[in-house]
């Protein structure tokens, strides 16, 4: 296994820039996760790493080798795509089977060793079928043992489970976790999805326009986001932010919006609050009215107007019998949750 670092990488595509200056280092055996809005320079990042694209400034090391230069053969990373790249004349045997066939290792090693990864990833009734009997989540898994059965140093996956379904990608989301970690192979893993990043990832990194915003375990980045970006990207809905004044712990705005936060008086200040930690409850002098509610089973997401401010909530299904569009609510944060940013440049203010 090895340990990956991008030191000063930079890629531009004649003046544009898509990756800027990127100093990342993703541990030996650890499964990280680039995440972030289209765009941002996640997948230039990881094919720069895998070779697929060169380097316009920097340098890039797998373990103590400097494969900046290298052609992608050379550098011992398996790629898994999202369109699951399979030979369709070829049996899931075959398929798993065909990096170590390519590699000169003798046919009955090669099929061996693949009916031995099939068995792993759930695919051993189906040795002999080819790509277009199998479902969406059957052939990605079969893309997951040809990349498992070059035993590469580095794992790389870009958006692999973008094409299946909830269901499926739940399902092959933690196949591919519990894969990883029984391997320990170093992984470096690109998706849009913020879910998807929480729940597969040792460490996050945030990316926007080309650089990195944020970079921490999950529970960090989402407990204390850098920036504004980060704030309102990670976290589903996304986190509400108001502008005002903070007085005796009671947030105001200009358009009478008041809402129990907690916390240090402040003269212009950006709060935070995710919906989870917003709660609300009737109040015939209210300062924000419900517009909106979304019953999501044993939760209800309920969209509040109040002035200029359209915010969100999450609130338990069992609240919900005076809550309904049209009526006045009062809103209260859960002090220790709220979140404090500079007006101006978004940036995190320390607490």
């Amino acid at each position: 296994m090895a340990s990956v670092t991008f030191s000063g990488v930079s890629k531009s595509f004649g003046s544009t820039t898509v990756v800027s200056d990127l100093d990342l280092e993703l541990a030996d055996g650890a499964m990280t996760v680039l995440v972030g809005p289209s765009g941002c320079g996640k997948t230039t990042s990881l094919r720069m790493l895998a070779g697929l694209e060169q380097v316009s400034e920097g340098t890039i090391r797998i373990g103590d080798r400097d494969v900046t230069d290298l052609e992608p053969k050379e550098r011992d990373i398996a790629m898994v795509f999202q369109n699951y790249a399979l030979y369709p004349h070829l049996s899931v045997r075959e398929n798993i089977a065909f990096p170590l066939r390519a590699s000169k290792v003798a046919r009955s090693e090669a099929l061996k060793r693949a009916d031995a990864i099939a068995e792993s990833l759930g695919l051993g009734s189906m040795l002999s079928r080819k790509p277009k009997d199998l479902s969406g989540g059957q052939q990605q898994r079969v893309a997951i043992g040809r990349a498992i059965i070059r035993e590469p140093a580095v794992f790389l996956f870009d958006e692999p489970l973008s094409n299946l379904d909830t269901k499926l990608r739940v399902e092959t989301r933690t196949e591919l976790l519990r894969m990883q970690r029984r391997l320990g192979v170093t992984t470096l893993y690109v998706t849009h999805d913020q879910e998807e990043a929480m729940t597969l990832s040792d460490r996050i990194v945030v990316m926007r326009d080309g650089r990195v915003a944020q970079v921490g375990p999950p529970e960090e980045v989402y407990r204390r986001p850098a920036d504004t970006f980060v704030a309102t990207f990670m976290g589903s809905p996304k986190m509400n932010l108001i502008d005002g004044a903070v007085s005796g712990g009671e947030l105001r705005t200009p358009s009478g919006l008041r809402i129990t936060v907690g916390g240090p008086d402040a003269a212009l200040v950006t709060v935070g609050i995710r919906p989870d930690d917003l709660s609300i409850r009737p109040a015939a002098d209210g300062t924000a009215k419900v517009e909106l509610v979304e019953l999501l089973g044993p939760r209800a997401i309920v969209t509040v107007q109040a002035g200029e401010h359209r915010l969100t909530s999450v609130v338990g299904s069992a609240e919900l019998a005076d809550i309904r569009p049209g009526v006045s609510v009062e809103l209260q944060s859960r002090p220790r949750e709220v979140h404090r940013f500079d007006p101006k440049s978004g940036v995190r203010l320390s607490e």
